[in-house]
């Protein structure tokens, strides 16, 4: 895994260029995918070490993105966070269920979206090397 790089899927470029732009501020680099198709080729290639990702995006949604991530072994392991304008509890019980590690919600405070991330990464790492 890419242990600085994060891919952030949204199909809104103001979202995905100001969350691209948090995560570099904090040293990751970021690469955006403006839907789920784009991210899934990114994701297989580049091996993240975390995704953010929205629940609506055309071609693919965040929670078929979630499970295809789960589903493949060469990136099951990265941390996923959810962030979305959907924040009703089953639209977050249905991110987590789909494989999301975290989910907030949109607008996201950049100091809790960096603090949320390095939480989940940590996490994700510590299970995969106990």
């Amino acid at each position: 895994m890419n242990q600085n790089l994060i891919v952030v899927a949204d199909d809104d470029s103001d979202v995905r260029d100001m969350l691209s732009v948090t995560l570099e501020e904090a040293g990751y680099r970021a690469l955006g995918a403006k839907d789920g198709n784009t991210a899934a080729r990114i994701l297989t290639v580049a091996k993240p070490v975390g995704l953010i990702t929205d629940v609506r995006m055309p071609a693919m949604n965040g929670m078929e993105l979630c499970q295809l991530a789960r589903g493949n072994p060469a990136i099951r392991n990265m941390a996923i966070l959810m962030v979305s304008g959907n924040n009703h509890s089953y639209d977050v019980n249905a991110g987590l269920s789909a494989g999301a590690d975290g989910y907030l919600p949109k607008p996201v405070s950049p100091r809790l979206l960096v603090s949320e991330l390095q939480t989940l990464i940590s996490r994700r790492h510590l299970g995969a090397t106990v």
